[in-house]
C-alpha cells in the first residue's frame, strides 16, 4: 500500500502565516502521514520542524523539490547551486526521493529543447543515484503535447532513463489521455502520484448574460473553461480503479494537491480529500 499524505504547495500560505510546526499538527491531526515540500524554503527553522515532525508525530517526507537551475519555474532549492544541501536535507529528513513539478518553459518549445532539458535531468539523476536518492519529473497538461508523434513525457523518459516519474493524474485527464492507460504504460517508473479530482462546473449565470447580451466570443471563452481542480471524490475521476492501478504501477507515494481551492480554506479542502478516500480503503 501507497503512504497517503499531502502536497504541502497547497499549504505554503498557512506555513507563512503560521509556522511550519502548527500546520504539521494539523495534517496529522487528519491522519495524513506522507508530506512533499514544495514552494516552502527549505531554511534551517522549517527543516528542523520536519525532522521533528517525523519523530513526535509519526510523519514521513516523501519528496521534497528541486529545480535544476534558478530560473522562473524554480521556486525552492536547485541542483546546481544546492546539491550538497539537498542531499543534506534528504539524509536528515530520510527522504529518497527529489522531484522536479515542472520544466523550464524554453524546453517545453520544441524537440531539441527538451532533449536537451532530459540530457541535464539524466546527468543530475545519476549523480543523485549515487547519494542513494531518486530523481523524479512531475507532468502537467503539456507534457502529453507531441514533436514528431513523441509527447514530451516520453522525451523526458526516453532521454533521461535514470529519471523516475511523479505522475500527476488529473493534468493526465487534462491533457487528453486516460489516466489508466498513463499508468500502464509507465508501469515501474511511477513512484509519486498526484491525487486530485477534475470537475467541471455548470455555466455560471454571468456567463448566460453574456449569451443573453448576444456577446458570444465572451460566452464561448466562459464555456470554454468550466474545469476545475477539485477535491478528490468530488469531481468525474474513477479513483476505485486509478489507485489500485497506481499501486500495480510501483506507486509509494499518494500525495492530495489542488492546485486552487477558490475561496475555500486548503485544510478543509483536505480534510474532504482525506474523508472520501478514508471510505474508499484509503
Amino acid at each position: 500500500m501507497a503512504t497517503l499524505g499531502v502536497q504541502m504547495m497547497m499549504l505554503k500560505d498557512k506555513v507563512a502565516e503560521q509556522g511550519m510546526w502548527p500546520v504539521l499538527e494539523q495534517i496529522a491531526a487528519l491522519d495524513l502521514v506522507g508530506l512533499e515540500v514544495s514552494q516552502i524554503p527549505m531554511d534551517e527553522e522549517n527543516v528542523a520542524a520536519l525532522e521533528r515532525g517525523i519523530k513526535e508525530l509519526g510523519l514521513k517526507v516523501g519528496a521534497l523539490s528541486v529545480a535544476l537551475k534558478p530560473g522562473p519555474v524554480a521556486t525552492g532549492d536547485n541542483l546546481t547551486e544546492h546539491f550538497d544541501k539537498v542531499v543534506a536535507d534528504c539524509r536528515r529528513l530520510d527522504c529518497n526521493y527529489v522531484r522536479i513539478g515542472m520544466m523550464p518553459f524554453t524546453a517545453m518549445a520544441s524537440k531539441q529543447a527538451c532533449e536537451e532539458w532530459a540530457a541535464e535531468c539524466e546527468g543530475w539523476a545519476q549523480k543523485l543515484a549515487a547519494e542513494g536518492i531518486t530523481l523524479c519529473y512531475h507532468n502537467h497538461h503539456v507534457d502529453l503535447a507531441q514533436f514528431d508523434g513523441e509527447r514530451i513525457f516520453d522525451i523526458v523518459r526516453r532521454v533521461a532513463p535514470s529519471v523516475n516519474f511523479e505522475v500527476d493524474l488529473h493534468w493526465v485527464q487534462r491533457g487528453g489521455m486516460n489516466p489508466l492507460e498513463m499508468l500502464e504504460q509507465y508501469a515501474g517508473v511511477c513512484k509519486i502520484i498526484h491525487v486530485k479530482d477534475f470537475r467541471v462546473v455548470p455555466l455560471p449565470e454571468s456567463a448566460m448574460g453574456l449569451l443573453e447580451e448576444g456577446k458570444m466570443a465572451e460566452f464561448m471563452q466562459a464555456f470554454t473553461n468550466l474545469a476545475q481542480f477539485a477535491e478528490v471524490g468530488q469531481g468525474n475521476m474513477n479513483w476505485p480503479k486509478l489507485l489500485p492501478a497506481a499501486i500495480d504501477a510501483g506507486a509509494e507515494w499518494f500525495f492530495i494537491e489542488q492546485d486552487e481551492t477558490y475561496g475555500r480554506d486548503p485544510f478543509d479542502c483536505i480534510k474532504d480529500s482525506r474523508e472520501y478516500l478514508k471510505g474508499i480503503g484509503y
